[in-house]
């Protein structure tokens, strides 16, 4: 392992014998800068220990979780790309972590390491249906109770599946079946308004 005072001057200087640093450690990791901003991405059977790693070594300290969001690329077969936003106050430093899913797999929670977490990833399952494996209370949190699908997906309808309604004569609320009739709405990106063609 590198020295401590190297990494911790390192860290403190410049991120190339920090990044160094880090890529023995944790392999694969890919690193890179956007705007100054420095950026992990590693791969999801060792993104918990690697946040381990960043929040208790004492050359990174990031104790804190700011955020934790995702990403929808559904082009790819890992389309989602779950992001963790770390903040080092005794470094000034921030840095964000990420790695790549599909739909199917299934991502370490962190809630044990980081318990503002568990609302993140609560969040992040009810909007991408990204699974978080060890959350103690992996609930939906924004959607109503029987809710379908997933609304931050790129191929969820802007326009939903299922409306809610009262009803003034059954005094109750009734859900119901997005139904529109109108051509516009067939849109594609591809081809958005070719159904819609007025003929003057």
């Amino acid at each position: 392992m590198i020295k401590t005072k190297y990494l911790l001057n390192s860290f403190v200087s410049k991120d190339v014998a920090f990044v160094t640093h880090l890529t023995k450690m944790f392999q694969p990791l890919i690193v890179y800068t956007v705007k100054g901003e420095l950026y992990c991405k590693i791969s999801r059977k060792s993104n918990r220990q690697f946040l381990v790693f960043l929040k208790y070594h004492t050359n990174t300290l990031f104790k804190q979780l700011i955020d934790l969001y995702g990403v929808d690329y559904n082009e790819k077969f890992q389309r989602f790309e779950v992001c963790y936003s770390l903040l080092s106050l005794l470094w000034r430093r921030r840095l964000t972590v990420t790695l790549s899913v599909s739909e199917l797999q299934v991502v370490d929670s962190i809630s044990q390491i980081y318990p503002n977490s568990g609302w993140y990833e609560r969040e992040l399952y009810d909007m991408f249906g990204v699974l978080f494996q060890g959350n103690p209370d992996l609930r939906r949190i924004l959607t109503d109770y029987g809710f379908k699908g997933y609304p931050l997906r790129k191929d969820f309808p802007l326009s939903g599946y299922i409306e809610l309604r009262y009803d003034d004569f059954a005094k109750r609320l009734r859900y119901e079946r997005v139904t529109l009739t109108q051509e516009y709405r067939i849109f594609t990106l591809k081809n958005p308004w070719s159904s819609t063609k007025i003929n003057n």
